[in-house]
């Protein structure tokens, strides 16, 4: 049991859980204010990229479980998507820097990228299954992913950089 605690970082844990509790007053209360042609921002898929990029990929799907959570709750067009999703993203992320890609800049963008257009693709086919799918929701998935990748930036020069 001592071991347990010796490993744990509690300034770290703490770092964390502000980081997280920013990340999702930044996405609530501000980008779902702006949607220009009606398309919202997703930043909360770039942060769990950032963490799992930053730390191992455990602690990474750790944070982005939590995340994950409280997103959840804070959609309320969601029940469990992205307590599934975002720990899935960063634990995967985690794992391909580890051994495959490195952590810097360029790397981070073309993860992110992907990220959020997986998160837009899981959307739009949970959308087309409880309604009836159509070729206008396509467009509206590129959208999302392009407005999203500005705000993405900000994640790789954000705190899961400094925390680490």
């Amino acid at each position: 049991m001592k071991e347990l605690f010796a490993k744990l970082n509690i300034r770290k844990i703490l770092g964390y859980a502000l980081y997280m509790l920013l990340v999702l007053i930044f996405q609530t209360m501000f980008l779902t204010q702006i949607r220009p042609i009606g398309v919202c921002c997703m930043f909360l898929p770039a942060t769990v990229v950032a963490v799992g990029m930053f730390e191992d990929p455990v602690p990474g799907a750790v944070f982005a479980l939590i995340l994950g959570v409280f997103a959840d709750m804070a959609f309320v067009e969601n029940v469990v998507l992205f307590t599934v999703l975002f720990p899935v993203l960063s634990f995967a992320t985690g794992f391909v820097c580890r051994f495959f890609i490195n952590r810097r800049f360029f790397a981070f963008i073309f993860t992110s990228i992907a990220a959020l257009a997986v998160t837009a693709v899981v959307q739009m086919v949970r959308t087309a299954l409880s309604d009836a799918w159509s070729i206008s929701m396509l467009p509206t998935v590129v959208l999302q992913v392009l407005w999203s990748i500005p705000p993405a930036i900000l994640s790789y020069f954000g705190p899961a950089k400094w925390i680490n």
